[in-house]
């Protein structure tokens, strides 16, 4: 029985020696964390969708109180959430500008050509790996959902064969644009409502050889934009987003029908799908 009694009691002997070394290290080692964190975290939308540049909304929580970083980071949370958090630590806000997602192209599988069957994993990133990817236009949408599938809040869907943003449902985290691998989608102003929706830089005689709504180069959509609000990328047109543009004519003059007001043809909600 000795060695039995022996055994138990060093055991238990160590157990109580770690508990106190426990109690001790509580005691003097522990970081205490600042209460004001947990509340600034409640705060936050809770998305946890990283689009500030942290970890999630606990992360950024903590880089506030303790780093004092900018409260505008928050996309889902918006003015609102910061102008609050801004009231709570007694800091001044600045102004957040509301952006939505937004996918540079229109040629869905009725207006852009398929160049070859591709029938390997159903990711945009593979696909394009696959010799460039299956479609005729080296720019456009391949359609195999990577985005949609990395939205926290199903705001994109894939309606016949391109991604289309749902922009009442849009928090811009930004998750869709880091996982195109063809970088179509851009995050925006959402008071924007015209927009070039391609992305080709091939003349216009290539472009139309592979899509039907695609931009040709020529140029016209600058003559009518608003104060050079639609500036020239080579052969593509491209929206200055820090200017206003609102003349509808250059929706209208566009003979490649790829510029769209209020988001035309990228509004569909993901209940489409």
């Amino acid at each position: 029985m000795e060695p039995i009694i022996t055994s138990t009691l060093c055991v238990g002997g160590i157990g109580l020696a770690s508990a106190a070394a426990l109690a001790v290290a509580e005691k003097y080692l522990s970081v205490k964390e600042d209460p004001r964190i947990n509340k600034v975290t409640e705060m936050l939308p809770g998305a946890n969708c990283g689009g500030c540049g942290y970890a999630g909304c606990a992360d950024y929580a903590r880089k506030i109180v303790n780093d004092n970083v900018d409260l505008t980071l928050c996309a889902p949370g918006g003015s609102e959430c910061a102008a609050a958090i801004a009231a709570f630590l007694g800091r001044a806000a600045g102004a957040v500008e509301k952006r939505v997602a937004i996918v540079l192209c229109c040629g869905d599988d009725t207006e852009a050509v398929r160049r070859a069957a591709y029938n390997g994993i159903t990711d945009c990133a593979a696909a394009q790996a696959t010799a460039g990817g299956d479609k005729g236009c080296t720019y456009g949408c391949l359609g195999y959902g990577s985005c949609a599938r990395v939205c926290p809040v199903d705001a994109i869907a894939i309606v016949n064969g391109l991604a289309k943003v749902d922009k009442t449902r849009c928090i811009a985290c930004g998750k869709c644009v880091d996982v195109c691998p063809r970088k179509l989608i851009k995050l925006v102003p959402a008071a924007a409502e015209i927009h070039v929706l391609c992305s080709s830089k091939d003349k216009g005689p290539a472009v139309k050889k592979v899509c039907g709504t695609g931009c040709i180069g020529c140029r016209i959509c600058t003559k009518f934009a608003d104060d050079g609000a639609i500036v020239m990328d080579g052969f593509l047109a491209v929206v200055d987003y820090t200017k206003r543009l609102t003349n509808e004519e250059v929706v209208a003059k566009c003979p490649g029908h790829c510029i769209r007001s209020d988001g035309a043809g990228n509004k569909e909600t993901a209940a489409a799908s």
